[in-house]
C-alpha cells in the first residue's frame, strides 16, 4: 500500500479501533490534532475530555499502526493553566489556541485544517523590524499599525497585532505591499 493518503486512513481505522473503546469511558472526547508520521506507520495525536478525578485533561497518544498498540503519551490538566490565565493582563481576551479538526474530505492545502495563529505585540513596526533582519518574510505588513502577517518555517499563519489601539502609519510599512499568502 504506497498511497499515503489510502495509508493514512487505514491507520485511523485501526487506531479508531483500539482507541475508541478505552476513550468512551470519558465521551465526549475531542480530537483536537492528530499528525500521521508515515516512515514510522504510526499517528500521533491528542485528545481533550472531562476526567472524573483530573477535571478537564488534555491527552497525548500515539498509535503504532504495525504492531496495533496504542501508547499514552502523558497528559495535562487544563485546570493547572487556569491559574495562569487569572493572572494574565485582560487585552483582547485570555490566551486561547483553538484547534479545529475538519472530518470532511475537501482539500484545504496549505491551511492544515486549521486559519492562523495571532500574537499581540508591545509595538508592531518594532517587532516587524526585527523579524525582518531576521531573514522573515513579512507577508502583510502593518500598513495600518494594527496587524500584520508572517509564515512560520512549515506555513502555518501568524498574525500579529498592535496591543492596545493602533499606531500612526509610517514608512516603510504604509506603502509595502503583501509579499505571497497569509
Amino acid at each position: 500500500m504506497n498511497d499515503p493518503d489510502e495509508r493514512i486512513r487505514r491507520m485511523r481505522e485501526l487506531r479508531d479501533a483500539k482507541a475508541i473503546p478505552h476513550l468512551q469511558q470519558y465521551a465526549p472526547v475531542w480530537l483536537v490534532s492528530e499528525t500521521p508520521l508515515l516512515k514510522d506507520d504510526a499517528l500521533q495525536f491528542n485528545v481533550v475530555f472531562y476526567h472524573p478525578y483530573y477535571g478537564w485533561v488534555s491527552r497525548r497518544y500515539r498509535f503504532d499502526a504495525f504492531n496495533n498498540v496504542l501508547y499514552h503519551q502523558g497528559q495535562t490538566a487544563l485546570s493547572e493553566d487556569e491559574a495562569l490565565l487569572k493572572n494574565t493582563p485582560k487585552t483582547r481576551g485570555a490566551p486561547l489556541v483553538e484547534l479545529t479538526y475538519n472530518w470532511d474530505e475537501e482539500k484545504y492545502g496549505e491551511d492544515r485544517y486549521f486559519g492562523h495563529l495571532a500574537y499581540e505585540v508591545d509595538d508592531i513596526y518594532a517587532t516587524c523590524d526585527r523579524l525582518m533582519k531576521m531573514g522573515i518574510t513579512i507577508n502583510r505588513p502593518p500598513r495600518d499599525g494594527n496587524m500584520a502577517f508572517i509564515r512560520s518555517p512549515d506555513n502555518i499563519s501568524i498574525e500579529l497585532l498592535q496591543k492596545g489601539q493602533a499606531k500612526a502609519p509610517e514608512e516603510p510599512w504604509a506603502s509595502m505591499g503583501n509579499t505571497g499568502h497569509w
